[in-house]
């Protein structure tokens, strides 16, 4: 069982930046794999970024290039640097996990544990 809360969100205009952050809270030792998603309204939740147990990290092709996700091991967390935001960047922001061997994968059915989310809205 794991706990994870998001922060970070707020509202900038187009072309800034935002740090997300993860903290995951958990009651055993065991390893969690954890990504981020996005969901805005009227649409369905998708993956943003991932890192694989290998350390490789996967984006979204609309992310890329403007995202980075880092993880802290020691202090359980997971970030996410967001860099020249766009409109279409608005969204709430999930930290989502699941037990395991970390592949990177971005779908939404392997995930197990979700956070409540915090909300990113860029102005044009």
């Amino acid at each position: 069982q794991v706990q994870l809360v998001e922060s970070g969100g707020g509202s900038v205009q187009a072309g800034g930046s935002l740090r997300l952050s993860c903290a995951a809270f958990r009651s055993t030792y065991r390893r969690y794999c954890m990504s981020w998603f996005r969901q805005a309204p009227g649409k369905e939740r998708e993956g943003v970024a991932a890192i694989a147990s290998d350390g490789s990290t996967s984006y979204a092709d609309s992310v890329k290039g403007r995202f980075t996700i880092s993880e802290d091991g020691a202090k359980n967390a997971l970030y996410l640097q967001m860099n020249s935001l766009k409109p279409e960047d608005t969204a709430m922001y999930y930290c989502a996990a699941y037990a395991g061997h970390c592949s990177g994968g971005l779908m939404v059915y392997e995930y197990v544990y979700w956070g409540q989310g915090t909300q990113v809205t860029v102005s044009s």
